[in-house]
C-alpha cells in the first residue's frame, strides 16, 4: 500500500520546515479526541498531524516531527509493500507483534518494548504485517532528515521499560541508542503512580510529549506567557509541544504513564 509513501510527499510539498515554525507557536496542544481518524474494517489509525487524506495546515508537524501514528492492527492484517524515501521512520511497538519485510532482505518481528528505526534515504520498500492471533498497538513515527539522498538503513531492539527515561534515539548513540539522519533525542518512561519526571532539554530546542497510556500532571511553568495555558492534565493519546525551558516536570496519575519525549532541532 502506497498510502504512507504519498502522504510524505504530500507533507513535504506543502509546508518547509520554516513554514512549521511560523505555523507552531511556542506551546501548541493536541488532545487526543481531537487527532485524525482513520479507520477500515483492519486498522484503526489516530494521527496526531496530516496525514493521508487528512490535512490541516494547523497540524502539519512539529519542527522536523512530521507524523506520529498510533495504529491499532487486526490479526493476519497489515500493510502490503509499498515505498519510502528521505525520511526517518521509527516505529515503537506497544502491543502485540508485526512482522517486517523490506527490500533490504530483512526479515524480522517487532514484538512489545522494541523499537524499528529506518532511514528510508534514496528509497526503500517494506511490507508491515500483523501474523499473529490477535490485535497489535504500534506508534509510527517520521521526522524530516537532515539531508536527503543518503544510503537507506535499519536497526531495530528492544528497550527496557523503566520508570525513568530511557533513551530510545540519540545522536551519539548513547545508552544504546539508535541514530537517526537528524540530530533528534527520544526517549520513553513508564513512571508509576504519582512519580514525578524532569524535563532537561537543551537549550533552544523544542520539545514534543505524546501520552501513550495513563495520565500525566504538567509541573510549574517557566516564562510562559499570560495567553498561554497548559492544560491540568495530560491523558492517553494527547500530544504536547513546548519550547525547552517552558516545562519542568510531569507527575504521572494514579494509574500511571507510558510517555515518549523528543527533543527536536
Amino acid at each position: 500500500m502506497a498510502r504512507r509513501f504519498w502522504s510524505a510527499l504530500m507533507i513535504n510539498s506543502q509546508i518547509d520546515s520554516s513554514a512549521q515554525d511560523l505555523l507552531n507557536p511556542a506551546l501548541v496542544f493536541r488532545p487526543g479526541p481531537e487527532r485524525f481518524h482513520s479507520q477500515t474494517g483492519w486498522l484503526d489509525s489516530w494521527h496526531s498531524f496530516s496525514f493521508a487524506g487528512h490535512y490541516d495546515p494547523r497540524w502539519s508537524g512539529f519542527g522536523p516531527l512530521l507524523v506520529i501514528n498510533d495504529d491499532r492492527i487486526e490479526a493476519g492484517q497489515g500493510f502490503g509493500m509499498h515505498p519510502h524515501r528521505d525520511m526517518e521512520i521509527i516505529t515503537v511497538m506497544v502491543d502485540g507483534a508485526l512482522n517486517h519485510r523490506d527490500s533490504m532482505g530483512h526479515s524480522a518481528t517487532l514484538q512489545a518494548g522494541e523499537v524499528q528505526r529506518m532511514s528510508a534515504g534514496t528509497g526503500i520498500v517494506h511490507s508491515e504485517i500483523n501474523g499473529s492471533g490477535a490485535a497489535c498497538r504500534l506508534l509510527q513515527i517520521w521526522i524530516e532528515p537532515s539531508r536527503q539522498g543518503t544510503p537507506p538503513s535499519y536497526d531495530q531492539r528492544a528497550f527496557p521499560l523503566a520508570e525513568g527515561w530511557t533513551a530510545l534515539v540519540d545522536p551519539e548513540g548513547l545508552g544504546g541508542a539508535m541514530v537517526i539522519q537528524r540530530p533528534v533525542r527520544l526517549w520513553r518512561a513508564c513512571p508509576g503512580a504519582g512519580a514525578q519526571l524532569d524535563l532537561g532539554l537543551a537549550p533552544q530546542t523544542q520539545g514534543w510529549i505524546q501520552v501513550i497510556a495513563g495520565s500525566l500532571a504538567p509541573g510549574p511553568q517557566a516564562d510562559l506567557p499570560s495567553a498561554i495555558t497548559v492544560p491540568g492534565s495530560l491523558a492517553e493519546g494527547d500530544g504536547l509541544g513546548f519550547r525547552s525551558g517552558q516545562l519542568v516536570s510531569l507527575t504521572a496519575g494514579s494509574q500511571g504513564a507510558d510517555l515518549l519525549l523528543f527533543e527536536l532541532s
